[in-house]
């Protein structure tokens, strides 16, 4: 018997698909009855878009926080994870939910300096929407987790100092920061991702900043890339001195481990509503 591929999700979630519509459903059901502004622009091209969801009675100033999907960048879209804006709000912060262009129509350094460039015109905005640029946090899921980890490091494959915004913190959900083994992975034909891609935009060879809290968390019932990566990522941090903290979800997998980030009243969710009302 063939061994499996612990980066394919699929194979160690039974109720996969189920999980993924009801994510959409909760999501859709959030966005009924939220204030929301859709599909504004930060770039040229369609997916380069995002969604701002507002608090029911925002204060001046207010947080600003930037969630990142997952996908293995190439799939995943902000419209299937509304309902991560949930504690934002609750904690009277702004989300912004964020879309980028998908491997392998584009590569991944475009796809990294997307995701900077979004953040970038959020800071850029945030007087315009009621919020205060000095109050921005992001948190990322799976591949959004590692594009938000790029948010305040210098990669390898940064050609001089990136343009990276001022963060006060960060939630690194379910995360990926070594890219080394994607490229022979189940991926392969999907994202066509290459070695030297791999080395380019893998955290644990980037350089990190100073200055925001990093959160690096993943569920109890994942595979172990997952797991041990966000081990070896916080061990990094904590070797060059940054503020982290490592978490584990109880009883989540790499799925449901997105229910528990949208909802206020559990602990992972508690976190992200602490991190946006502190910021």
């Amino acid at each position: 018997m063939a061994e499996r591929d612990l980066y394919r999700n699929r194979d160690f979630i039974p109720d996969f698909d189920a999980i993924m519509e009801k994510t959409e459903a909760r999501s859709r059901a959030f966005a009924a009855h939220a204030r929301m502004e859709r599909n504004l622009g930060y770039g040229p091209t369609e997916r380069q878009s995002f969604d701002l969801v507002f608090p029911p009675d925002p204060a001046p100033s207010a947080p600003l926080h930037m969630f990142i999907h997952g996908g293995y960048w190439r799939a995943g879209s902000k419209d299937a994870h509304t309902l991560v804006a949930a504690p934002v709000v609750a904690a009277g912060g702004i989300a912004a939910l964020i879309s980028y262009d998908l491997m392998p129509g584009t590569r991944l350094a475009e796809i990294v300096a997307q995701v900077r460039s979004a953040a970038r015109h959020l800071i850029g905005i945030a007087p315009d929407i009621g919020a205060d640029p000095g109050r921005f946090t992001v948190s990322g899921h799976s591949a959004g987790a590692h594009l938000a980890a790029l948010l305040a490091s210098d990669a390898p494959g940064d050609a001089g100092p990136p343009d990276v915004p001022d963060l006060r913190g960060m939630l690194l959900v379910s995360g990926i920061y070594d890219l080394s083994g994607i490229p022979g992975s189940f991926l392969k034909d999907e994202a066509q991702m290459r070695d030297d891609e791999a080395r380019a935009w893998s955290p644990v060879l980037a350089r990190h900043r100073p200055g925001p809290l990093r959160i690096i968390t993943c569920g109890e019932r994942e595979t172990a890339p997952f797991q041990d990566q966000a081990v070896a990522l916080a061990g990094l941090l904590r070797r060059e001195d940054m503020a982290v903290e490592l978490r584990t979800e109880t009883a989540a997998n790499h799925l449901t481990i997105v229910f528990d980030l949208a909802d206020p009243e559990t602990a992972l969710g508690r976190r992200l509503f602490d991190l946006v009302a502190s910021s």
